[in-house]
C-alpha cells in the first residue's frame, strides 16, 4: 500500500551470550545465531569466540577493531558500520555480545537504531548480565534496600547524589577516572580521587566488595571484601566492579507513612 513503511530485506538481531561460557545462552538467542547469514561476535575471551564459531560457519570477530591508543568512539563506529554493511546488503545479521547486548554495550544499541532508521527489521534480545550474576553471587536483593548503579568514571566526573542507605555499585572500577575513552587501566592516583568522593559518605573502614562474575563454568566469581581504604592498592582489571553496601539504615518518611495509614483505614 502506498505510504506504508517498507521493511527492507536485510535484518539485524543483537543477542547476548551471557556471562558464563555455555551456561547462559537462551534458546531464542541461539536460534538467531544459527539462522543468520553472518554472525559478528564481541567477546574478550577467545574461548567464547571459538564456542560461537561452533554454531555457525561465518562468524566474524569484532575484537580486531580495538587497538592501543585508539579512541573507543572510533572503534565503536567501525563495529556498527561493519554490521550495517551486511544488513544493507540484504543479509540476516546477528551480533552476539558478551553478557547482555544492551548493558554497557553501546554498539548493539547504535546498530539496532541505525538499522531501524534505514527501514530494516532489527531486534535486541535480553540476556544474563554481570548485574544479574552480581545479585546471585553476593546474595543481594535489590528490592530490600535499593541499588544505585553508575559507571565509575561517570560517577567521578559528574555530581551524583548518593543515598548511603542503599547499595552503591560502581562498574568498570579498574579504569576509573580515565578520560581518554581508551580503556587504559588506572592506578592509585586515580583511585585516590574516587576515595575522596566516597570517604565522607562511608568512611575508610566501611567494608566494600570487589566483584567479578565467573566467565568459565569451573571458575568461581571474585568477591573480595575489604575496608574502603584498601581499594587504593587492590588489584583490579577492566571487568572489576565495586559494591558498597548501605552504611546507614533507611530513614522513614513519617509524614507520608501517616497519610498512607489514614488512606488505608478509610478504604477499609
Amino acid at each position: 500500500m502506498q505510504g506504508e513503511f517498507e521493511v527492507k530485506s536485510g535484518s539485524l538481531a543483537c543477542v547476548g551470550l551471557g556471562m558464563t561460557l555455555g551456561a547462559h545462552l537462551a534458546p531464542r538467542a541461539r536460534s538467531f545465531i544459527e539462522e543468520a547469514d553472518v554472525v559478528f561476535v564481541a567477546a574478550s575471551d577467545p574461548l567464547v569466540e571459538l564456542w560461537v564459531q561452533g554454531m555457525h560457519p561465518d562468524v566474524r570477530s569484532l575484537q580486531p577493531y580495538y587497538a592501543t591508543d585508539k579512541m573507543r568512539s572510533r572503534t565503536y563506529d567501525e563495529m556498527v558500520a561493519a554490521m550495517l554493511e551486511q544488513v544493507v546488503a540484504g543479509k540476516r545479521v546477528c551480533g552476539a555480545f558478551y553478557g547482555h547486548p544492551g548493558v554497557f554495550a553501546c554498539v548493539p544499541h547504535r546498530a539496532v537504531e541505525q538499522a531501524r532508521d534505514a527501514g530494516h527489521d532489527a531486534v535486541m534480545e535480553a540476556a544474563v548480565s554481570a548485574e544479574d550474576c552480581l545479585y546471585a553471587d553476593l546474595g543481594i536483593d535489590p528490592g530490600t534496600f535499593g541499588c544505585q548503579h553508575y559507571e565509575a568514571s561517570q560517577f567521578m566526573m559528574y555530581r551524583r547524589a548518593v543515598d548511603p542507605s542503599a547499595y552503591l555499585v560502581l562498574w568498570q572500577i579498574g579504569v576509573a577516572g580515565d578520560p581518554t575513552l581508551m580503556s587504559r587501566g588506572t592506578g592509585a592516583a586515580y583511585r585516590e580521587i574516587l576515595l575522596e568522593l566516597l570517604r565522607p559518605i562511608y568512611g575508610d573502614d566501611h567494608e566494600v566488595v570487589v566483584y567479578q562474575a565467573a566467565t568459565l563454568p569451573m571458575e568461581m566469581p571474585r568477591a573480595d571484601r575489604m575496608p574502603l581504604r584498601e581499594l587504593l592498592h587492590a588489584t583490579l582489571n577492566d571487568a572489576a566492579t565495586l559494591v558498597l553496601p548501605p552504611s546507614r539504615p533507611m530513614e522513614p518518611n513519617t509524614g507520608v507513612i501517616a497519610r498512607l495509614r489514614r488512606l488505608s483505614a478509610t478504604d477499609g
